[in-house]
């Protein structure tokens, strides 16, 4: 891999998420060598992914360069490989582009779409968890409207124009707010030739509410939001299969769609090497302790959606999102300072700092440790909060100004495929 010898105990970090970049900034500046691999040469700002979906936003401005996040660390190097094995026994992992020895070793691989066990869906579904798979969704959207125009099947032109979305969590209550909004201010003017008014979104929730990890006054308020949009929101039901065409559930309600959205789970992204049954929990984590080492290893560490830690106020493990994600990596890195200077560690604590989801123009849920609020307000809190924890100046501006335009001209200026999307039928 090319990186070269030192005297400072070397730190590899998997992964440039959340968790790794909060861990690799903290860690600039000290008396240590940092390898941060991934896959991919830049971070994604997730919580955004929805908006490029919708052509809200172009993907460039949700995404930022590892290296520039890296530009004037010492001792900090980036490779761009996916890891394939870890060798805990000689203490290096194994890449498509070589091995490399460490020290200590932090996993921040994040989470995947979990479609659990279901082929069929994870064949002919549509996952929303990379900005590619977004835009796949983008496309493919937007081909279904320009296809529903040469239709004279009316059933084949309702099943292009209907949107089914499994999960009522914040990715599928945002997602599902903005194909409202499209629907009902872009479409008509894009497809003045077509009937949209048919077009259906329907948000399907297998319990009995909508935002379960918030509030109960949140998902009150976010239900009527989006049936003030047009959405069907259906709770109590579970989709069991889809053949590409007709969604099928455990009940008798069922859809004929084109297009279905998996929203409905996520599992951690495991490596060969630290995937045996005993370091696992629920959701493929890894078990960790307080001070976020793998179980059974004192010097291999987790953090993020990976880490599967278990306290008294979360017994579950920590939700997985960028919050907990950022505290512990910064943590972790104040703590492999402490390892190195041969001083005792500080267990993990989370600052629980509330959560908040957008349904739409001027709608969006708050709930803060404190407060809990809804409607504009929340949703220029929920802008601003969204603003701030975008990694680069640029990215900060460029969204800024999209949703200033988005806001004042009612528009979506994305709404490009640029590479189309062929959905694999049965």
């Amino acid at each position: 891999m090319n990186i070269p010898q030192s005297s400072f105990p070397r730190i590899i970090i998997i992964g440039g998420g959340f968790g790794g970049i909060a861990l690799a900034k903290k860690l600039s500046k000290k008396e240590v060598q940092v390898v941060l691999i991934d896959k991919h040469n830049y971070h994604t700002f997730q919580p955004l992914l929805y908006q490029v979906s919708t052509g809200g936003l172009e993907p460039d401005s949700i995404a930022y360069p590892i290296r520039k996040v890296l530009q004037g660390y010492p001792n900090f190097y980036f490779r761009l490989a996916e890891v394939l094995q870890i060798d805990t026994g000689k203490r290096k992992i194994k890449t498509n582009i070589g091995e490399i020895q460490y020290n200590y070793l932090v996993v921040a691989t994040g989470s995947e779409t979990n479609f659990f066990g279901n082929k069929n869906i994870k064949t002919l579904g549509m996952a929303m968890k990379t900005i590619p798979q977004s835009l796949n969704l983008r496309s493919l959207i937007l081909e279904n409207f320009e296809q529903a125009l040469l239709t004279d099947d009316l059933h084949e032109r309702d099943s292009l124009m209907n949107f089914v979305i499994v999960g009522g969590g914040p990715t599928g209550v945002e997602l599902a707010g903005a194909l409202a909004e499209i629907k009902k201010g872009i479409l008509p003017k894009d497809y003045p030739d077509l009937d949209t008014r048919r077009a259906q979104i329907n948000l399907i929730q297998g319990s009995d509410r909508i935002l379960p990890a918030m509030s109960e006054v949140a998902s009150k308020k976010a239900e009527q939001f989006l049936e003030g949009l047009g959405v069907h929101v259906w709770k109590n039901v579970r989709v069991t299969d889809y053949d590409g065409k007709l969604v099928t559930t455990n009940n008798d309600i069922s859809f004929n769609s084109e297009t279905l959205v998996w929203a409905a789970g996520v599992k951690a992204v495991n490596i060969e090497g630290l995937d045996a049954k005993e370091l696992l929990s629920r959701g493929n984590r890894l078990k960790v302790n307080r001070f976020n080492q793998v179980e059974g290893f004192n010097e291999i560490f987790a953090v993020g959606d990976v880490a599967q830690m278990e306290t008294e106020a979360f017994p579950n493990g920590h939700p997985m999102m960028a919050q907990p994600a950022m505290q512990q990596g910064e943590h972790l890195g104040e703590n492999l300072v402490r390892i190195v200077e041969n001083k005792a560690l500080k267990p993990f604590k989370y600052r629980d700092k509330g959560s908040m989801a957008t349904v739409g123009r001027n709608k969006a849920v708050v709930d803060l440790p404190k407060f809990k609020f809804q409607g504009v307000f929340a949703w220029f809190v929920w802008m601003f909060v969204h603003l701030y924890f975008l990694i680069g100046f640029r990215n900060r501006v460029v969204v800024f100004i999209n949703w200033v335009y988005n806001y004042i001209r009612f528009d979506r200026e994305a709404r490009l495929i640029i590479r189309p999307f062929k959905k694999i039928h049965q």
